[in-house]
């Protein structure tokens, strides 16, 4: 007879994983230690006028199936109207069947509305009607669904050159107990073929009070700036490293090539990684200095529909996996930094699930200093946190590393729905040690395992993220 669907052990398969997800995993407090929340709308206290604005806007999780299922683009990024968009969405995810949608959507619409219609075209109205009508009413706000998550920590996703406005504000209000904290993102730094990069090079001198002429100036200005997001809490570091550079540069060599970028040349190949290289040196070397931890998501394909990019810009469900080669340029690129005794704290995130298990291997050789898991393989990613990909990834860690000291779940997320996710990790996570316990694999230690699992769900990251 088939199970009830999404009942109270949904996902878990086996009496071990029920008791460590019910008395262990599940009320944890969470740490979203990467996500791409708007600190604006956090301090502001967003409120919403109806499903479709907190739950469809800006998803382009969302917004990939609904192009597939046939949806046209007015109703995904368009002119129609947030009910229409909705309708679209709800006729989506019935066919979304494997897809973790189907599941983030149920459990969005649970946890936070207490919705547990089936999500399609026959009960949408009601659906529409139901959350629409919370939303008007007190505890539907932004703050509300972080609150009633048990977050006690959001690290945003923030450009070097941003004012921080709104993080230094909550740092001030106290009426919000909640960590908001930036990341410090310095992507457009490297990226000196990329249209803009000669303006964004003037944005961050009058950020950082330097007039950046060469590439010692830039130096200085991303010091600067790296002194500034300390001050304001920041203690991770983000890079978008969508094919991972080595080659080894003097730092003349470095000068040479940002001076011809900042005359708006455009750099070849070789000398793209040399510029990239040396300063990706420079800024771990800074991480470690102020005891940061360093994050690289790598084998992103991003913006591959030209069109579409022209027209919508970029984070709009237009990106894949990158298949290129990645271990001997990660490898040279962590050793430059281990050399010197420089290497920070490092959490390596892949999109391409072929590479796990150089990823899961790669950590092994630079662990060390007395630090549990100082360099981590990170969570299944973007198009990996699916149930199989988050197995995966959990497996191939535990196949080659220290399955105990591993940080656990993030968000990634631009919805603050989306912290249903860390639930839905838990469950997963709770069914595979479980499983190991039931097979014989792992003695049927429950303080053991249960310890275990509340560490990955929340003492982990607690222990090693310099937050306090």
């Amino acid at each position: 007879m088939p199970r009830p669907f999404m009942d109270e052990n949904f996902l878990l398969t086996n009496p071990t994983a029920e008791r460590l997800f019910h008395d262990y995993a599940k009320d944890m407090p969470i740490i979203d230690y990467h996500c791409h929340l708007s600190p604006k709308e956090i301090y502001e206290n967003k409120t919403y006028r109806n499903l479709t604005e907190v739950w469809l806007y800006g998803d382009h999780y969302k917004w990939r199936v609904m192009r597939a299922n046939g949806v046209e683009e007015r109703y995904v990024t368009g002119d129609a109207d947030d009910y229409e968009k909705f309708l679209a969405y709800a006729r989506t995810v019935p066919m979304t069947i494997g897809n973790p949608l189907y599941h983030w959507s149920h459990l969005e619409l649970r946890r936070f509305f207490g919705v547990d219609e089936l999500i399609n075209e026959k009960n949408a109205p009601a659906i529409w009607e139901k959350v629409n009508a919370k939303l008007q009413g007190p505890g539907f706000a932004a703050r509300d669904f972080i609150t009633k998550s048990k977050v006690e920590v959001i690290c945003t996703t923030d450009d070097p050159a941003d004012s921080l406005e709104y993080h230094i504000k909550l740092r001030e209000d106290p009426g919000f107990g909640v960590k908001v904290l930036p990341s410090f993102r310095p992507d457009k730094a490297l990226e000196l073929n990329r249209p803009g990069f000669v303006e964004w090079i003037g944005k961050l001198g009058l950020a950082a009070g330097v007039r950046i002429e060469n590439y010692d100036d830039l130096l200085s200005a991303l010091m600067a700036r790296v002194k500034f997001f300390h001050e304001v809490g920041c203690r991770v570091s983000d890079h978008a490293l969508d094919e991972v550079p080595y080659a080894d540069a003097t730092h003349a060599e470095a000068a040479a090539i940002f001076a011809r970028a900042l005359k708006g040349e455009r750099i070849g190949p070789e000398e793209e990684q040399k510029y990239k290289t040396h300063t990706l040196v420079f800024l771990g070397r800074l991480y470690a200095e102020r005891g940061w931890v360093m994050q690289y998501h790598m084998g992103a394909l991003r913006n591959t529909n030209s069109r579409m990019f022209a027209t919508l810009g970029p984070d709009t469900g237009y990106d894949s996996m990158q298949d290129g080669a990645i271990a001997r340029n990660l490898a040279r690129l962590l050793d430059a930094l281990d050399r010197e005794n420089a290497l920070p704290k490092t959490i390596l995130y892949t999109l391409n699930p072929a590479q796990n298990h150089v990823v899961g291997s790669m950590i092994g050789n630079f662990q060390g200093g007395g630090i549990p898991g100082k360099i981590q393989f990170g969570t299944a990613w973007w198009f990996n946190d699916t149930k199989e990909g988050m197995i995966a990834q959990m497996k191939t860690l535990a196949d080659v590393g220290v399955f105990g000291r591993f940080i656990g779940m993030l968000t990634d997320s631009r919805s603050f729905l989306s912290y249903t996710r860390h639930e839905y990790f838990r469950r997963i996570l709770c069914n595979l040690v479980g499983e190991w316990a039931e097979n014989g694999e792992f003695p049927a230690d429950m303080e053991l395992l249960g310890t275990i699992v509340r560490n990955i769900s929340y003492g982990n990251a607690k222990a090693y993220f310099p937050f306090d």
